[in-house]
């Protein structure tokens, strides 16, 4: 794995792009100084130009020199969470450029802890900025595997399945602390680490990855329902559908995956769950609901925008 390691930041160097794992999701990488290669990673992705994307480093020393105010609450969440799946939208330096910032005064740092990304990320020695390792708005990728399919990418770091399954939590410290992204690290930890109420986002807020109403998406159709209300829906639709649910698999569905009851189970086998299902050619992708609980937050999240 060094030679590899070795290998792909030669390509992050050279202004290629580089898929690698972090224990949310896999990431599509490109030097985040570099404008040339931030636009081929855009281009890739098929991403809005106005939509900012989140730069990784190898520690938060590294990731605190692209912001250019640290309020203390920040430093205390590094401390804690990172290396990690946390995102922090902190105002930006210098180094920050607005092509990765989507023109807005604010940037996105993380350090993930995933051991390939934190051996690229010290082998590169700098920013990398690295969205998710999917066509924009498409179901995310948790092995390289998913990302050969859908991505022409000059070199891809192979470092297992997502072990998190979904995209870092992401908080706003730009003015107060404001929850942008739900995910592993949730809501009411960061309230109880920090002693302060988290806020929700508004109006004003920095835009951010996975901030649109449809994102995570699978191409066929998918209706989130009630669990009260699935088994009227397959008693219509017959075996023209797919079917996410905790249930055990109904005769009348030929393309039934039954998902884990618990929450951090269920995200990390939801994005190649949705990806399975939307290659079963059938008409709509069923997901029955998860609880209205506080643990099930991301995941709702989630899939709430993949059914759009």
């Amino acid at each position: 794995m060094n030679s590899e390691v070795r290998h792909a930041a030669q390509v992050l160097r050279a202004g290629g792009l580089v898929a690698f794992p972090t224990e949310t999701v896999y990431g599509l990488g490109a030097n985040a100084s570099s404008a040339e290669a931030v636009a081929r990673l855009y281009a890739a992705k098929g991403r809005p130009a106005d939509h900012p994307v989140i730069v990784h480093f190898a520690s938060a020393q590294g990731a605190f020199e692209f912001a250019r105010e640290i309020p203390a609450e920040a430093r205390k969440l590094a401390e804690r969470f990172w290396p990690g799946p946390l995102t922090m939208v902190l105002k930006r330096s210098p180094k920050a450029k607005d092509f990765v910032t989507g023109g807005q005064d604010s940037v996105g740092l993380r350090v993930p802890s995933h051991p390939v990304a934190q051996a690229l990320l010290r082998e590169f020695d700098g920013g990398v900025a690295a969205p998710s390792a999917n066509r924009f708005g498409n179901v995310s990728a948790t092995t390289a595997a998913h990302v050969v399919e859908e991505l022409d990418v000059e070199f891809v770091l192979d470092g297992g399945p997502s072990e998190v399954g979904i995209e870092s939590t992401i908080v706003d410290l730009t003015s107060g602390v404001a929850l942008l992204r739900p995910g592993r690290i949730s809501r009411e930890e960061i309230e109880k680490f920090l002693q302060v109420k988290v806020k929700s986002p508004d109006s004003s807020s920095p835009r951010h990855s996975g901030g649109l109403e449809r994102h995570y998406a699978p191409k066929t159709p998918a209706l989130l329902l009630p669990p009260h209300e699935l088994d009227a829906e397959v008693a219509k639709r017959g075996d023209t559908v797919a079917v996410l649910a905790f249930s055990k698999p109904d005769e009348r569905v030929d393309n039934w995956i039954r998902m884990p009851r618990e929450p951090h189970g269920y995200a990390q086998r939801l994005y190649a769950a949705l990806r399975e299902l939307d290659g079963a050619g059938c008409e709509t992708i069923l997901i029955e609901s998860p609880p209205d609980t506080t643990e099930w937050t991301a995941v709702k999240d989630r899939l709430t925008r993949a059914a759009g």
